[in-house]
C-alpha cells in the first residue's frame, strides 16, 4: 500500500477505482484545506522546475486559481494587483540581478 495523503484533483478518485484499486480518502475540512492547498502549490512549483513546461505550469496556475477562490477573490482581482504592482515597482522584464546594496 502507498501513502499519499494529499490533496487530489477532483476525478483522481474515479480514475482509480476504475482501475479497479482499492483507496481510502477523504473530504478536507476548510483548515486542513488551505494547508493541502499550500502543501500542493509546493509540488506542483517543484514539479515545474524539475521540467518546466505548459502543462507543469497549467497545474502551478490551478492551485493559484484554487487558493484565490478559497481567499475570496477572483483572477480579475490578482490581474488588478498585478498592474498595481508593476506599476509601482517594475515588472521582470529586463532581467535586473541584484548584487549588493551597500548599507
Amino acid at each position: 500500500m502507498k501513502i499519499y495523503n494529499k490533496l487530489v484533483r477532483d476525478k483522481i478518485l474515479l480514475i482509480i477505482g476504475e482501475q479497479g484499486k482499492v483507496f481510502s480518502a477523504h473530504t478536507a475540512d476548510e483548515k486542513e484545506f488551505r494547508k493541502k492547498l499550500n502543501e500542493k502549490l509546493l509540488e506542483e512549483v517543484n514539479e515545474f522546475i524539475e521540467e518546466p513546461c505548459l502543462e507543469e505550469l497549467a497545474d502551478v496556475f490551478e492551485v493559484l486559481a484554487e487558493i484565490l477562490d478559497v481567499m475570496g477573490y477572483s483572477i480579475e482581482d490578482l490581474n488588478i494587483c498585478m498592474v498595481d504592482k508593476v506599476e509601482k515597482r517594475g515588472a521582470f522584464r529586463s532581467r535586473i540581478i541584484l548584487e549588493s546594496v551597500e548599507e
